[in-house]
């Protein structure tokens, strides 16, 4: 939890606003870093909506840029009403050393600025909680593709059309571990691998049904993991464009990993939409 406080501190003090249901401002969270194994890194980075029922979008540009590099660096331009943790990540060169990134949020006419870089102190282990093993769930978009595993997986392209609906299917399997604070069994343990659909980017609205589908447990005969699942949503679109679905597949831990940055996973889908 220590690190998590000290994470958002550094990254952007979170000034405190009085909840409204719109017009307040939208944070950029900077949650950590961690090294890949080409000698690179990665920046985990999230965001804070403030308003309570406001979803808001701010196209790539002046309002929503990611510095240098940008102002595109694949952050989101549709922002949902509370914290998004953790949902995309920057790549980083081995030679980064003491520069950093800003990503720069205007919202409602509001200014939020966030630096992220390699501080030492923010150093974070996404894909294993050491006390414990936790691990994070690992989602398949085929029975039998290509598993994704941690923060920042794989893309994904499918076409559609508008006011018809795309189904999507994910797999997922779990170690049906958690992390928690004190260590203790959450008090609620439903199924060990929840799913949450979201709008990343696009020119329209879009309509999942289910926004958070339930997962039904499978069986399979040469499956070694303690949990393997399916669930199914379908996703409907107003307008033709090019869309970023995003997913997030969270364990027993929760939300930002019950506040260790570990332990969820990540994906997107790609959709073009025709009329």
């Amino acid at each position: 939890m220590a690190l998590t406080s000290g994470t958002l501190v550094w990254g952007q003090t979170l000034p405190f606003e009085p909840p409204h249901d719109s017009g307040s401002s939208i944070t950029g969270a900077f949650e950590g870093w961690f090294r890949n194994s080409d000698g690179s890194f990665s920046l985990l980075l999230g965001y804070y909506n403030r308003n309570r029922k406001q979803e808001v979008d701010i196209p790539i540009g002046p309002d929503n840029r990611i510095e240098p590099g940008g102002p595109d660096r694949g952050q989101p331009t549709h922002f949902k009403p509370g914290r998004g943790w953790g949902i995309f990540t920057v790549k980083v060169p081995s030679d980064f050393g003491q520069s950093k990134i800003t990503w720069t949020i205007v919202a409602n006419g509001k200014t939020t600025v966030i630096p992220a870089g390699l501080h030492t102190d923010y150093e974070i282990s996404p894909f294993r909680e050491v006390a414990v093993g936790n691990t994070p769930p690992e989602i398949r978009f085929e029975e039998d593709g290509h598993p994704v595993k941690g923060p920042g997986g794989t893309k994904l392209e499918r076409q559609a059309k508008t006011g018809n609906f795309l189904p999507l299917t994910v797999w997922v399997s779990d170690d049906a571990k958690w992390t928690t604070n004190s260590g203790a069994r959450p008090r609620t343990l439903g199924t060990p691998v929840t799913l949450r659909w979201t709008k990343y980017r696009g020119p329209g609205s879009v309509t999942f049904d289910p926004e958070s589908p339930g997962v039904e447990k499978i069986e399979r005969s040469d499956d070694t993991a303690a949990f393997t699942g399916k669930a199914v949503t379908a996703v409907s679109f107003n307008e033709p464009g090019d869309y970023w679905l995003h997913v997030v597949a969270n364990d027993y831990s929760g939300d930002g990993g019950g506040g260790f940055q570990c332990c969820w996973t990540t994906a997107q889908v790609k959709v073009s939409v025709l009329p």
